[in-house]
């Protein structure tokens, strides 16, 4: 009987996310098997629609000794026009970045779609941990899960308050910045045995001008569009140096 109090009571907590909260969301069935496989340690509940045939997820939950409540307030709440049907509840963690890997350095970025889908591009090279600059876009923000599809759980990130005190505590590396008027991308050559930064800005803005005492490169494209999408720099970015480094 005190399993099912507790479970009702988690339920009734159940509320929308804030930046502030201990605890996010991951939405979607795909997105909490990703949760459960990789950081099953800090996952807290997970909510199952009565409508859905979740039993992959329920089944592995159980086993890892997580609560399942079937609930359709929790997506109400939640996912109130999302076509989801699972939603896996989870305490956020540390997942400190290595000063012996490649970084990508994300300066300032402000939306949630792009955010997680460079966290997918970072986990599906394996080459890179990623650093996220404030102020920035949420990495738990249950938006920015849900664009990683769970990817978000494999992989390395640190946030800091400023570029510099990145630098300070990983600085030993050559940093290389993104940024309109830098050489030619396609023609930078990286050392296996060297370590990198590479530096990305905002989406909208850029990097700031104080950037370039560091050299830079640029992604050279046509006239025909002003500017690639900032996930698709970083992926072109996360692609040249893996294969390279590896």
């Amino acid at each position: 009987m005190a399993g099912c109090y507790a479970v009702f009571a988690w339920e009734i907590m159940v509320k929308k996310y804030k930046k502030t909260d201990g605890v996010s969301y991951a939405l979607g069935a795909t997105v909490t098997m990703e949760l459960l496989n990789r950081r099953g340690e800090y996952a807290r509940c997970v909510y199952v629609s009565p409508k859905s045939d979740v039993d992959a997820v329920t089944e592995k939950a159980k086993t890892l000794g997580v609560p399942v409540v079937a609930s359709e307030k929790a997506f109400n709440i939640l996912s109130p026009k999302e076509n989801c049907f699972v939603i896996g509840e989870f305490e956020k963690f540390d997942a400190k970045i290595c000063g012996e890997r490649n970084h990508i350095v994300l300066v300032n970025p402000s939306n949630s779609g792009n955010l997680g889908t460079i966290i997918r591009d970072v986990a599906a090279f394996d080459s890179v941990d990623l650093v996220v600059i404030r102020p920035s876009a949420d990495p738990f923000d249950p938006k920015t899960v849900r664009a990683s599809m769970g990817a978000v759980f494999g992989i390395n990130f640190e946030l800091f308050d400023s570029f510099e005190a990145y630098a300070e505590k990983y600085g030993k590396r050559e940093i290389l910045p993104f940024m309109l008027d830098g050489l030619p991308f396609a023609e930078r050559d990286f050392a296996k045995d060297k370590k990198y930064a590479l530096v990305f800005g905002n989406e909208a803005t850029g990097l700031p001008r104080e950037f370039s005492r560091y050299g830079g490169v640029k992604i050279e494209q046509s006239d025909k569009a002003d500017s690639l999408n900032l996930a698709t720099a970083v992926a072109i970015a996360l692609y040249k140096i893996s294969i390279q480094t590896r």
